[in-house]
């Protein structure tokens, strides 16, 4: 027994000896998708030892069996494990909502959990799965609150971006963007009254995260330019490990989203045989005799039996094609990182000869001089080549090609030169085969910074920034287009673009025993200029020397300079009491060059609170309420988007009888001063069910006081126009976002995300009366832009006229609803408006094995627009302009009940500007999907890969819509941003249909 007692205890006294002893402990770590996890932080437990994983996700640690491993990771749940005799330990580690998100502010960083402002946050995951070529295109439908839609489907088109409504009348109503810390350059360099998207030369691949700055709390820190939001964008940074290289490809074909149908050669010819024989009698054969009308159209094709019939949407709109192909290479130590990126874009327009090629780099650079001294650079270039095409308003534009007859032959009888001949306008395909217009747009964007950290409470930070884009636009219309008089015609226009900022700011962060307080406190300096030179020349020996150069005579030339600049002074305060009761005060003060010497500087201050009553006692151990937080704000932002002189008198150099002269040119407003807009913004923030369900609901009023306008005066006074400050305008509305986790097993995922919010824009002053542009109208109690136009009331089933109510007042200040053919004695009113009363967004997450699924509906209601091409396209054969096949439905005889008046031709009958030419626009598109598959991992690691993901894409899939014309988005693009008129339609484009099948590889 002693024998037995004695062994016993020797085996257990050894077995205890080699389990104190230390061994090598390894394994691999993944994500809920089995992907490596690189950069895990791995300690053991009540000590400093510790370890991270490779890119790999391998580890390797020396640890003794008691010991306890702690692996931890940003975004994820810890995990513990005991060594005991193990000696491999893989784990599998599981997102944690719980963990504080960390977002971008103005001049720094805050957790998500105690912001006390609004502010929309996306991920690289939310805009990179989206092949389009401009980044505003990425953010639809994923915020609550911001309109972002772009004019038409041209690929260089013109975007809005509307951040809880618009504010202003005639000055800038586009956000103000910040990438890396320095304000982009955002001006529409176009030459043509059609603009151009400033940040298209930008690659949305290299974007990790953008945050949008709602309420005046988040964005007065900006001061001056926050009234219409702001957009801070943060590029992708290295980090520390093993070197990841990144190659994404994808090759994608494109359609219309839309195409309208208009009349083949038979219709036509019925239709506008009755229009002729109803305005001049059937006995009139001026059309369809031997030798008439429509044998010159046709140029010597026999329509009669069928020979020509050309569909020219088929000439205008086609098939079109985007390629994609970018890599990038990210890594470092624990004092250096970098993150280096290249990117080729090739996208082919859905319009004819409409197309746009982006080569572009990024390199940004972190480096750790010390423990307390850090610089970077932050640097991208990029070359863009756009193939641009005509306005809307101009016959060389394909659009304007369905105005043609389908009795016009496209080419002559070779088949390979455009027919211009016979063609009732201005044939575009000529431009198309005998001119080009290139532009090209080369721009620098560097940002570099140094922080010192006197104290770890006490840090100081400089950045400068410089934003240099260059434009060169060269047109040239050959000796067989609309410029043959002239023997060709060529101009070219330079424009040089550049943006100095300076940022000098202290950070003070300080933990006390109950308390947090962070202060911000520093000054900026902006300089921007811009040149431009242009020179125009006619009469070329041949159409294949195609620059000014070669022009035989110098018809115009031009140059200007021109410069402003900002100084501002701002500073921050963030206090946080017990961690759940919250307060900030920011204010910053704007000098403009653009204002009156008077009115130069102003004050921007901004205040907000929050309760985080889910730290509360009655709360803190709910198992339903994971987090509750109350906000409040109140700010003043402002704008500062009209002309660098507005203030001034200005005098213009021209000529005069060959002397030298000047002229008046601009009328002095030494009184100008700053837009101001306040805004009140009230919000819940919550979360339920261990934050498996977050989200957000708000209220926000924005107030626009001493609106920037460019005034109408008496033309008898020798000016059109002056720039003052006039009125007041209100937006206000509700804003809910819903985020939820509808399942999470080892095997599938899906989350959702829910946004809706309503908006309601009032003019609450107009000193001045009424501005009418056109079809639009500003007045007091209505919506800006509003829609003035006389009510149609149909067709008289009589006889086929056109009807109007006459919405004379009557005494009791109703409107009479009285029917009446003449147009004149009909009075206008306000009918509808162009922007959305309700917008919404709704994004699904899923994922399955390897499989990845995701897509976005979006949709807009309460909007309308204005087809003011719809007198030309549905004018019931008033014009020669092809007919949209519902003018088929016209009345015809005594006792017909229709909206299409009887056709007569060359004889107005329902083609004035009326309410028949409006629509709703109400919409919801599926407005992009994704479906991935990431190939296993044990098999791409046979090749060195360590993930390889396939995947197909498509935007703008399906619409769903009552608008009658190419897409409840598009509209005429000859208005500039700051225009009244706004809502119409010309000949727009529809957007683009893509489709896009790309690979993913990450070594």
């Amino acid at each position: 027994m002693k024998i037995k007692s004695y062994f016993f205890f020797g085996l257990f006294f050894i077995t205890s000896i080699i389990f104190a002893q230390e061994k090598e402990i390894s394994g691999t770590i993944i994500d809920e998708q089995g992907m490596p996890l690189p950069g895990v932080s791995i300690i053991i437990e009540n000590t400093q030892t510790g370890t991270e994983t490779d890119f790999d996700g391998n580890y390797s640690i020396k640890a003794k069996p008691e010991n306890v491993l702690i692996f931890s990771f940003l975004g994820l749940k810890t995990v513990k494990q005991t060594v005991g005799k193990k000696t491999t330990i893989n784990v599998s580690m599981i997102s944690d909502n719980q963990l504080e998100e960390v977002v971008i502010v103005g001049f720094g960083k805050q957790s998500k959990r105690t912001v006390t402002d609004n502010i929309a946050s996306l991920t690289s995951k939310d805009l990179n799965n989206i092949p389009i070529s401009n980044l505003q295109g990425a953010l639809t439908g994923k915020a609550a609150g911001v309109q972002i839609q772009q004019i038409n489907g041209k690929v260089e088109g013109g975007v809005k971006m509307r951040i809880r409504g618009v504010s202003t009348i005639s000055s800038s109503q586009e956000p103000l963007y910040v990438i890396d810390g320095m304000p982009l350059i955002n001006d529409d360099e176009s030459v043509s009254d059609a603009p151009m998207n400033p940040l298209i030369s930008l690659n949305p691949n290299d974007i990790e995260s953008i945050q949008i700055l709602k309420d005046a709390s988040s964005a007065a820190i900006y001061g001056a330019r926050g009234t219409n939001g702001v957009v801070l964008i943060t590029t992708k940074q290295g980090k520390s490990g093993k070197t990841k290289i990144s190659v994404n490809s994808s090759y994608g074909w494109s359609e219309a989203t839309n195409t309208v149908k208009f009349l083949n050669a038979e219709q036509y010819i019925e239709l506008f045989t009755e229009a002729s024989a109803n305005s001049y009698g059937a006995d009139d054969l001026w059309l369809t005799e031997p030798g008439g009308y429509f044998d010159d159209m046709a140029n010597g094709l026999d329509w009669r039996t069928g020979e020509v019939d050309t569909d020219w949407t088929d000439y205008a709109l086609v098939n079109g094609s985007v390629q994609d192909h970018s890599f990038s290479i990210s890594g470092g130590d624990e004092k250096t990182v970098f993150y280096v990126s290249g990117a080729y874009n090739n996208t082919e327009g859905i319009v004819r000869g409409n197309s746009l090629e982006r080569y572009s780099y990024r390199g940004n650079l972190d480096h750790k001089v010390s423990d307390k001294f850090r610089i970077g650079l932050n640097s991208s270039l990029s070359k863009t080549q756009i193939s641009r095409i005509g306005t809307d308003n101009s016959f060389s534009t394909p659009l304007q090609a369905i105005a043609q007859s389908p009795l016009n032959p496209a080419y002559l009888d070779d088949g390979v030169t455009p027919n211009n001949e016979s063609t009732i306008y201005y044939n575009f395909l000529m431009q198309e085969y005998n001119g080009s217009w290139d532009v090209n747009i080369t721009r620098a964007i560097m940002n570099t910074f140094a922080q010192y950290d006197f104290t770890p409470d006490l840090s100081f930070r400089t950045e400068i920034g410089y934003d240099s884009n260059n434009q060169l636009d060269e047109y040239f219309a050959g000796s067989l287009t609309e410029s043959a008089s002239t023997n060709g015609y060529a101009d070219a226009t330079s424009i040089q673009s550049d943006k100095y900022n300076i940022n000098n700011y202290f950070t003070y962060q300080k933990s006390f025993n109950t308390s947090n307080l962070e202060v911000v406190a520093g000054m900026s300096f902006e300089e921007s200029s811009r040149k431009r030179q242009y020179v125009a020349g006619t009469g070329f020996p041949s159409d294949e020397l195609q620059t000014v150069e070669s022009a035989s005579e110098i018809t115009a030339g031009s140059s200007s300079r021109t410069k402003y600049n900002f100084l501002s002074y701002f500073s921050r305060a963030t206090f946080s009491l017990y961690d759940k009761y919250l307060l900030k005060g920011s204010i910053r003060y704007d000098g403009s060059s653009r204002f009156g010497a008077d009115n130069r500087y102003g004050i921007f201050p901004a205040a907000s609170v929050g309760w985080i009553l889910s730290e509360e006692d009655f709360l803190k151990n709910s198992n339903t309420v994971s987090s509750l937080k109350l906000r409040g704000s109140y700010g003043i932002t402002g704008n500062a988007g009209i002309g660098n002189f507005a203030s001034l008198g200005l005098y213009s150099g021209n000529a005069y009888n060959k002397t030298s002269s000047l002229s008046p040119s601009q009328l002095a407003n030494s009184d100008l001063k700053w837009e101001r807009t306040t805004q009140v913004d009230v919000g819940i923030d919550f979360g339920f069910l261990n934050n498996k369900i977050t989200g957000e609901v708000d209220y926000y009023v924005k107030t626009t006081n001493d609106l920037l306008l460019n005034e109408p005066v008496p033309g008898t006074s020798g000016w059109s126009s002056i720039t003052r400050n006039v009125g007041s305008m209100q937006n206000s509305g509700f804003e809910f976002v819903l985020n939820t986790t509808n399942v999470t097993t080892s095997n599938f995922t899906w989350n959702s995300s829910l946004n809706l919010s309503t908006l309601k824009n009032e003019v609450t002053k107009l000193p001045n009366g009424d501005i009418v542009a056109e079809r639009n109208l500003v007045r007091e109690g209505e919506t800006i832009s509003s829609f003035y136009l006389v009510e149609y009331a149909g067709v008289d089933p009589d006889n086929g006229d056109a009807l109007f109510y006459t919405n004379t007042t009557n005494a009791d200040g109703t409107l009479d609803k009285t029917k009446t053919n003449v147009y004149s004695d009909a009075e206008r009113i306000v009918t509808g408006n162009p922007y959305p009363t309700l917008m919404a967004g709704f994004t699904n997450n899923l994922s399955y094995r390897n499989f990845d699924f995701s897509f976005t509906f979006q949709g807009e209601w309460g909007a309308s627009i204005y087809n003011e091409g719809g007198k030309f396209q549905s004018g019931n054969a008033r014009y020669e302009d092809n007919q949209t096949v519902d003018q088929m439905n016209r009345w015809q005889n005594p006792g017909d009940i229709t909206d299409v008046p009887q056709a007569r031709m060359y004889s107005t009958n329902g083609q004035q500007a009326s309410t028949r030419y409006l629509e709703k626009s109400d919409f919801i598109r599926l407005r992009n999907l994704s479906l991935g598959y990431t190939i296993p991992r044990n098999v791409t690691q046979k090749f060195s890969v360590d993930r390889l993901r396939i995947y197909f894409t498509g935007v703008n899939l399906l619409t769903f819509t009552d608008y009658t014309g190419y897409d409840p988005e598009s509209t005429y693009d000859n208005y500039g941003n700051s225009s009244i008129q706004k809502g119409i339609a010309f000949y727009s484009a529809p957007p683009a249909k893509t489709f896009t099948l790309g690979l993913n590889i990450d070594l």
